[in-house]
């Protein structure tokens, strides 16, 4: 598959009226593995949902944050219609320790466009505690191309008797696994956008970073204490010195690269 970004809309609890209170980016590379930081927006009237910093967050204001697989497929349903059935599997989970425990899952139903698609399913109502129905609206945005330096953009390498290069936009995932220390972590990179989480035991720490034309790469936010490798892949994806295969390390952890590829 193509990798994508996905920024969420809103949320609908029926009966209850649509609304988004948070903040949400999912990031699937090709081959399905995915980051979805979901972070509430500010309000006035709770301390501890202040920033610390421009975008530095308590851990608070983590609504929800994952990491793993998807997978989909078509099924026939009970009106003789056919349906996306989507599932998402949580390596990684803000929310538990054990992630893979974890049910998520939800038919998808895109827009004749294909910019917009409506998910439904049943999970836990965080307002009630309680299994219900939920409605999701995903918009899928188009990748802006990263410029480097002025006049250049970041492109991968040519294919075989090919003149011009139209694959533009890097896709890397990088993995942490060290079970002796309950640590696991994945960052993804999906064009201009890059997001990664750490689960170390009981402490989460989630990275947001996005590029922009007249701003470069800048930190949306960060939450927690541990460090994340996002610089990496935002640096070094043009510049030959991170492959698939490869591996980043700091002081504590040995990052893999399991996935890099141009689309």
């Amino acid at each position: 598959m193509t990798p994508n970004i996905s920024i969420r809309e809103s949320i609908r609890w029926p009966p209850h009226a649509a609304s988004e209170p948070t903040s949400t980016v999912v990031l699937t590379s090709g081959k399905r593995y995915y980051v979805d930081v979901r972070v509430t927006h500010p309000t006035n009237t709770d301390p501890r949902n202040s920033t610390v910093g421009e975008d530095l967050l308590p851990v608070s204001r983590i609504d929800w944050a994952f990491a793993g697989t998807s997978s989909s497929e078509i099924r026939q349903t009970p009106d003789n219609n056919k349906v996306i059935h989507s599932q998402w599997k949580h390596w990684i989970d803000s929310k538990t320790m054990d992630g893979e425990s974890v049910a998520d899952e939800g038919d998808m139903f895109p827009d004749e466009g294909g910019e917009l698609a409506l998910e439904k399913g049943r999970m836990v109502n965080p307002a009630t505690g309680l299994m219900a129905d939920y409605e999701e609206l995903w918009k899928e945005l188009a990748p802006q191309l990263v410029q480097l330096t002025e006049g250049e953009i970041e492109n991968g390498p040519l294919t075989s008797n090919a003149l011009t290069n139209d694959r533009q936009h890097a896709c890397v995932v990088l993995l942490l696994e060290d079970d002796e220390s309950q640590t696991r972590g994945m960052v993804i990179r999906v064009g201009n956008f890059c997001q990664g989480i750490l689960r170390t035991g009981p402490h989460i720490t989630v990275e947001r970073w996005e590029w922009k034309k007249d701003a470069g790469w800048r930190r949306n936010m960060r939450a927690g204490d541990f460090w994340l490798p996002c610089g990496v892949v935002m640096a070094d994806a043009n510049s030959g010195r991170l492959v698939e295969g490869g591996e980043v390390t700091d002081k504590e952890n040995v990052w893999k690269c399991i996935e890099f590829s141009w689309f």
